[in-house]
């Protein structure tokens, strides 16, 4: 079974605006991250931050 990535942090990300958090964690890709500022840049969220410590893989 594959998963789709994008859909998981979009589905997060709205999950998360329909419980009232105000905060989410995701695991980070780049492409997570640029999608993710456009939508701060669009006014879709508020504010964001990157924690590049915890490495992957």
């Amino acid at each position: 079974m594959n998963t789709d990535p994008i859909a998981d942090y979009l589905t997060r990300l709205r999950n998360a605006l329909k419980a009232n958090h105000r905060v989410v964690e995701i695991p980070a890709s780049n492409i997570k991250k640029e999608i993710t500022k456009v939508l701060y840049h669009k006014g879709y969220i508020q504010s964001y931050r990157f924690d590049d410590t915890s490495a992957q893989g």
